[in-house]
């Protein structure tokens, strides 16, 4: 046998003598002392158990027994598929029926054919008019007639200022102006408004209806202040319109969400009734009603992209790309510690329900969402199955929640449970309460001052607060609406002007303006400004009493000098 010239040479008795080696599971090639971020902990941990398999030869087998726990979710997935097949079913013939309907108006709007006028034998032909050629003339002169009918309400608008604040201290008051209405959406609540923010003179209102047993068709109106008699643009919908909100790079965009559980976007520079792009079952829209939409900066790739929130518990990012809405669930909301008894026995976790969500203006992937139950979570963009903090904020649902402009620590909540409240999102307890006696619709900061803020409420009143002046109560209660069995449901600041608009139950918008009492604005600091809200707030024992109301709890107080 041919042998290495470096064989060892071993005696006889080392050859016979026996080595017993033993022979394990442990792979000698995994890594060792591996150091993983641990979420739930918050610390980096070193991994114990490391898999030890070596996998040579693999077959994924597609057999499950049915009784397993697998199983029996694929078979509730299952169910639920079919549901949405129905959907999908119920779309396209909605489709193909809207198809048949236009190719019949097609053919009512074809030409006459020529006729011959019997006593002069001229050839007359019949045209259906374009009013494209002077619909802008025709719009030019609609507005100069408005112009002159409402001069006074202009006028006013332009150069009225309230002489009588130098005599009333510190309160304020609204000044009517325009009134807003259309004959079509008299039996709608208006359920969202939204300022353009390029065009200031331009808003958006959707109507529907906040009654479940009162449903039906919803519209989407678009009003400038430079004609309240009609609106600019109209749209009809199936479902009621809840929300609605305009891109701010792009103000032709706007997206709106329905009551059935869709959202769409219309582009305004297109003509035509219907959205440009609108989900489905089959894309994945929500299962209950959409209380807000929020348009967020384009993504990486330049695809414009909102986010949803609804009654289903689902968070949803919806994005534009290559003319589809495509979706991707964000968060689930989940309520703590409540589960459902499923079919055979299998426990099911119940979602929360999202009524109100706001995203933060520096920080971009922070946001701030809205409950039925009352609660207010603090949630990242970057965590799908976590909550940053949960605030225990109201009784009942949380029908409002918004970030402050200037300050980037506070947000403000309004809920039905009667009361308005200021938070610094770093602790847990608000830092104001204001009950206003009745269930509040709606709450928005100013865009001028950080301590201004109004709130409607269902009595149909206007509240406006200015917390550098009175911390203790608003400045103006005003009574906006004066029909009886009419609540104010939105109130929105314009950007620019010193008015506000507020919505009701009955379609009417009413805009007001601000006398200089309710527009005050801070002083300006010449020191640095301390970067955290330590310098800028103290705990303060007194309570604050409104509406015969005393809350004996300690609140906080902004410090301002």
């Amino acid at each position: 046998a041919a042998r290495s010239p470096d064989h060892l040479e071993l005696p006889e008795a080392e050859l016979k003598k026996e080595v017993t080696r033993t022979l394990t599971a442990n792979n000698p090639h995994v890594p060792r002392d591996i150091v993983r971020f641990s979420f739930k902990e918050r610390a980096y941990k070193i991994v114990d158990d490391m898999d030890q398999t070596a996998v040579h030869f693999t077959l994924n087998g597609y057999l499950i027994h049915k009784d397993s726990d697998e199983g029996r979710r694929q078979s509730i997935r299952s169910s639920t598929e079919e549901g949405s097949f129905i959907w999908y079913i119920y779309d396209t013939y909605m489709e193909e029926l809207e198809r048949m309907e236009k190719a019949k108006e097609k053919e009512k709007t074809k030409p006459v054919a020529k006729k011959e006028e019997k006593k002069t034998g001229r050839k007359l032909s019949y045209h259906v008019d374009s009013l494209s050629k002077v619909a802008k003339a025709a719009k030019i002169a609609e507005r100069m007639v408005n112009l002159n009918t409402f001069d006074d309400i202009a006028q006013d608008f332009k150069y009225f200022e309230d002489a009588s604040d130098e005599f009333r201290g510190q309160e304020g008051t609204l000044l009517p102006l325009w009134k807003f209405q259309y004959e079509k959406t008299k039996k709608l609540a208006v359920t969202a408004i939204s300022w353009n923010p390029k065009y200031k003179d331009l808003f958006a209102v959707g109507f529907g209806s906040y009654d479940f047993m009162k449903q039906g068709h919803g519209m989407l109106l678009l009003y400038t202040l430079k004609n309240p008699s009609f609106p600019e643009y109209s749209f009809s919908s199936e479902s009621g319109v809840m929300c609605l909100d305009f891109h701010s790079d792009h103000p032709h965009l706007l997206a709106v969400g329905f009551y059935d559980g869709n959202v769409a976007i219309y582009n305004l520079r297109k003509a035509g009734s219907q959205p440009s792009y609108k989900s489905s079952a089959m894309s994945g829209k929500h299962t209950e009603p959409v209380w807000q939409v929020k348009w967020q900066k384009d993504d990486m790739d330049n695809n414009s992209n909102f986010f949803s929130v609804s009654s289903d518990g689902r968070i949803v990012s919806w994005t534009l790309v290559k003319n589809e809405l495509v979706h991707m669930d964000v968060i689930k909301l989940s309520a703590d510690g409540t589960t459902m008894q499923g079919p055979e026995g299998l426990q099911l976790q119940r979602l929360g329900s999202g009524t109100s969500f706001d995203f933060h203006k520096k920080i971009d992937y922070l946001f701030l969402v809205g409950t039925e139950e009352g609660k207010i979570y603090k949630c990242s963009k970057s965590y799908s199955s976590q909550f940053l903090d949960v605030f225990e904020a109201h009784h009942m649902t949380v029908d409002s929640v918004s970030w402050n402009p200037f300050h980037l620590k506070v947000f403000i909540s309004c809920s039905s449970d009667w009361t308005v409240k200021i938070w610094d999102h770093t602790i847990k307890t608000p830092m104001f309460v204001y009950d206003l006696g009745t269930a509040v619709g709606d709450v928005a900061w100013s865009p001028y001052s950080s301590t201004v803020f109004a709130a409607v409420t269902i009595d149909g009143q206007a509240h406006v607060f200015d917390l550098n002046i009175n911390k203790l109560e608003p400045l103006c209660t005003q009574l906006v609406v004066t029909r009886k069995k009419n609540k104010t449901t939105h109130v929105q600041f314009n950007p620019v002007y010193p008015i506000i608009i507020v919505g009701d139950e009955r379609g009417l918008i009413t805009c007001l303006k601000l006398s200089p009492n309710l527009r005050k604005k801070p002083k300006v600091r010449t020191s640095c400004i301390p970067p955290t809200t330590e310098g800028l707030f103290r705990p303060c024992h007194r309570p604050l009493s409104f509406h015969t109301t005393v809350f004996k709890t300690i609140v906080w107080q902004f410090v301002w000098d």
